[in-house]
């Protein structure tokens, strides 16, 4: 059931590949509740969208002038070991300002520095090499991204960061409405005129978006039919085994593992959320405009509790689209486990705030320890729990990122 593995690295080369992971495409509210934009009354640009989320962004010059001094400036970055990888550290982790919102490559979209996000790629990386999970159920992370990393020439890795850049600059819209109606950050003066697609589909010459809280959600909210998932059947599979179910509970076929191992790029040291977000917006139709729009890896790092269930909420009810969480698994969190265990991904299907009892998430768990160790207890696929515990082991991880 367990795979321990040891890895003896030089950390700065660790950290500069862990975040250079390949990703190749194709009024006054408290904290926590949906915002109207701080424009009111009649607004030129039309309204804003309500219940879906925006379409793909143009990918503007000055987007693709960024996109190129962020590409050209990991050219000089060496391989591990050498002197020029060693010199290079501290460039390593780059992040592009894109329309106003950063993302950093192998990390996502944050609101970190990229000091911040330098130092929190470091530790996780000296964590991980120092002391790597002795249970992985097939997260990637920061030693077997560097096994994957040290294989790439710079030109290969040039293409992979101007293509992660590139589906990054499309999603931008989606990222600014996000954080406009659930963190309150206002938008910017002429969003609207600069993003139409992210405009009410009934547009109007006043904003349609609603001041929203939990307490506007219905009692209850599904997504995905229970019987849409399968435990992961190789130990380090659980990337494929969310895919798998996303997959499924879009279009109702359900296709092998093995199938989406292949899509995803799978290795025995398992997947990056990357990857699971580029085939989510390949393989179904919850990027549709009328549905998630375009899946981003988000950094949540900095994000409440209330804002964070409001996000499940939101992407649950309002875009009928699941969530791939990002939680690290740990018996704290997960009082079925027998071990804690590595970094790992679920599927957020489902919420439930029913009485008094705390707010539940539902989550389909590919974990199941008992087929690699049939001593340990089973787990079930269908899990609801307390979401807060899901929230801190979300937190936990060290790259605190979802793909919504």
């Amino acid at each position: 059931m367990s795979r321990p593995r040891s890895v003896a690295v030089g950390i700065g080369a660790l950290a500069l590949l862990l975040a250079l992971a390949p990703f190749v495409p194709r009024g006054d509210d408290g904290p926590g509740s949906l915002r109207p934009s701080t424009d009111t009354g009649r607004t030129p640009g039309g309204s804003l969208r309500t219940a879906n989320a925006a379409g793909p962004s143009r990918v503007t010059a000055a987007m693709r002038a960024e996109i190129d001094r962020v590409v050209a400036a990991g050219r000089t970055i060496g391989r591990p070991g050498s002197k020029a990888g060693v010199a290079a550290t501290a460039d390593a982790v780059r992040c592009a300002d894109l329309d106003g919102q950063r993302y950093c490559l192998g990390v996502g979209w944050t609101s970190d520095t990229e000091a911040d996000v330098r130092d929190r790629v470091a530790a996780a990386a000296r964590r991980s090499g120092r002391a790597p999970a002795t249970t992985t159920t097939g997260d990637l992370d920061a030693a077997a991204t560097l096994d994957r990393m040290v294989r790439m020439s710079p030109a290969e890795r040039a293409a992979a960061e101007r293509a992660e850049l590139t589906a990054a600059a499309r999603s931008v819209a989606k990222v600014w409405l996000l954080r406009h109606e659930i963190q309150g950050t206002p938008l910017p003066r002429g969003f609207l005129a600069d993003h139409p697609e992210a405009r009410a589909a009934r547009d109007t010459t006043r904003l349609a978006a609603q001041r929203k809280t939990t307490a506007d959600y219905p009692r209850r909210s599904t997504v995905i039919k229970p019987g849409r998932a399968r435990e992961q059947n190789r130990t380090y599979w659980c990337g494929p085994a969310t895919m798998q179910a996303i997959a499924w509970g879009w279009d109702g076929e359900v296709r092998t593992q093995r199938h989406w191992a292949r899509r995803l790029g799978t290795t025995r040291d398992g997947t990056s959320i990357s990857d699971i977000v580029r085939v989510v917006n390949r393989a179904t139709g919850y990027d549709r405009p009328g549905r998630a729009g375009p899946y981003i890896t988000l950094d949540v790092g900095d994000w409440s509790f209330k804002q964070w269930k409001l996000l499940m909420m939101r992407h649950i009810h309002d875009y009928r689209a699941p969530v791939v969480l990002h939680p690290v698994l740990r018996r704290a969190y997960y009082p079925y486990l027998d071990d804690d265990a590595s970094g790992h991904f679920q599927v957020g299907r489902g919420y439930d705030k029913s009485g008094k009892r705390p707010l539940r998430l539902g989550y389909f768990e590919p974990w199941n320890q008992q087929r690699f160790d049939p001593s340990e207890p089973f787990i079930a696929r269908v899990q609801w729990r307390q979401a807060y515990k899901s929230y801190r082991a979300n937190q936990t991880h060290p790259m605190h990122n979802v793909g919504v």
